[in-house]
């Protein structure tokens, strides 16, 4: 069963912009600009890699459409709201994931052990359900990630995809 696609409002998209880009208290410049080292102003770290890793995001899923005839996205501007939909879904999941392997670490007994391995499995394949729903009850038939396993494999190039960018960048240092 299928939802019918609609425009998000802009207090639809606040919420997922907040998350994507930081913890901001409101739709201001606190936390989103920093002084830099020339006296300036520059964007925090935390948001410029957001909006990286939202840019990387659509340039896969656009490779994924193009590629895989059952991932469908009908325009670049839902491609765009699909990347920071995902972006999203995957930081919370990352989160979770985090979490659950901090517990397993925790764990001292054999079945704690057990219990935080079981977890984390149901964590990781249950991502990409998530992910599917989340893309489904979004955008509808307008945008399809495919099935289980092109999601799997679309999350998996897109991390890393992320990571790669990440690294280039990381000893980058604009121009003077």
């Amino acid at each position: 069963m299928t939802v019918p696609a609609r425009r998000l409002s802009r207090w639809e998209l606040k919420p997922l912009v907040m998350a994507c880009c930081g913890n901001m208290r409101s739709m201001s410049t606190e936390g989103v600009l920093e002084p830099d080292r020339g006296g300036g102003v520059g964007i925090s770290p935390r948001l410029a890699a957001g909006v990286v890793d939202v840019f990387v995001y659509v340039v896969v899923l656009n490779l994924f459409a193009e590629y895989f005839p059952k991932v469908i996205s009908e325009t670049f501007t839902l491609s765009l709201l699909a990347a920071l939909l995902l972006k999203v879904v995957l930081e919370v999941v990352l989160l979770v994931k985090d979490r659950v392997k901090q517990r397993f670490r925790r764990a001292t007994t054999p079945l704690g052990k057990v219990a935080a391995a079981i977890m984390l499995w149901l964590v990781l394949v249950g991502s990409k359900f998530a992910v599917l729903e989340a893309v489904n009850a979004v955008f509808g038939s307008r945008v399809s990630l495919g099935g289980f396993f092109q999601v799997t494999l679309l999350i998996l190039v897109l991390l890393v995809s992320r990571l790669a960018v990440r690294r280039l960048l990381r000893g980058w240092s604009p121009p003077t």
